[in-house]
């Protein structure tokens, strides 16, 4: 039986909050865009199905945290639309206190149209994101014992990477879809700041590209790596050796925005609670499974009695949440 040490302080997370408006297209992008006209594209989709979604890095790893009986303080900036999603966080009782409203910005926003064939056509709009430098790690140090660096805007990655190592916080680095606006001695001054550095499979294979580093090279600078494979599971290197981390079965496969997310949250949760890798690993990867069952990044819910008998159906073995 896996068992909980002490409750740790919160984790503040550092990145995006966001909305997402999903358009369907009932049809198929490839029979309207025409090969040969690509170079003067000009087309327009009816989309009778539209939902709004609350989402961003911050704020689903805050989510995510709160399923799971933890604090998660979201450092983020915000414009004046932010609105709906401050009640819907004050709801949920998620600490708002280090989310900036920027004055004549938007909240960042993505706009996404499905076909049906799965192909997605994406715009994305930072809006006040772009300000987020402006928010400090030192204002909330005396509250949290971790942190992480998730996908944000540019200069405030780089400047909470390195005020979180300016004040002795362990953090996750996790560039995301942030990573190409790096280049390898950026992203090597994060290696040497972070503890951990969490990627999925590609964006580790753009990391190698971009450090000339493998996974033995980074383990002697960090505590541990830990990429993602989707549906293969994931894999944690240390210098004590790699563990393999089966895939958790989800019940449905419904829609995989912000599972990256939700896995992130298994990980601070172990950290958070001083557990071994294997089950952080395994509570990540159950994590994200749960997630996948519902639309939108924050639609997803369970009971602590649900996770654990989960986690048994999965892995084998019991498992106390709290």
């Amino acid at each position: 039986m896996t068992q909980h040490s002490k409750a740790a302080r919160a984790a503040l997370i550092c990145g995006s909050v966001a909305y997402d408006t999903i358009l369907v297209f009932p049809d198929r992008f490839k029979a309207h865009i025409l090969p040969d006209r690509l170079h003067m594209l000009n087309v327009a989709f009816l989309v009778p199905d539209m939902r709004r979604e609350f989402g961003g890095c911050a704020a689903n790893i805050a989510y995510n945290l709160k399923l799971l009986g933890d604090r998660g303080i979201p450092m983020a900036t915000v414009g004046h639309d932010f609105g709906p999603y401050r009640e819907r966080l004050q709801a949920l009782g998620i600490a708002l206190e280090h989310v900036r409203v920027v004055d004549d910005t938007y909240t960042a926003q993505a706009f996404i149209t499905t076909d049906l064939d799965d192909n997605q056509i994406t715009a994305f709009h930072p809006g006040a994101m772009q300000h987020a430098h402006l928010n400090r790690v030192a204002d909330a140090a005396h509250a949290v014992s971790i942190g992480i660096v998730a996908p944000d805007g540019r200069e405030a990655m780089i400047a909470h990477a390195a005020e979180f190592a300016a004040a002795g916080i362990p953090f996750i680095f996790d560039p995301g879809q942030g990573l190409p606006m790096f280049d390898g001695p950026e992203l090597m001054a994060f290696i040497e700041q972070a503890r951990w550095v969490a990627v999925n499979d590609y964006e580790w294979g753009l990391l190698q590209q971009k450090t000339g580093l493998g996974a033995s090279e980074l383990t002697d600078r960090l505590e541990a790596l830990i990429v993602t494979k989707g549906a293969e599971g994931s894999v944690i290197h240390t210098r004590g050796g790699t563990l393999a981390i089966p895939a958790a079965r989800p019940r449905a496969v419904v829609d995989p925005t912000g599972c990256g997310d939700a896995y992130r949250a298994g990980l601070l949760h172990g950290l958070m609670r001083g557990l071994d890798w294997e089950t952080t690993g395994r509570i990540a990867s159950l994590l994200g499974a749960l997630k996948i069952e519902s639309r939108g990044p924050q639609n997803h819910h369970f009971t602590a009695a649900e996770f654990e008998l989960r986690y048994t159906e999965n892995f084998g073995e019991s498992f106390k949440l709290h």
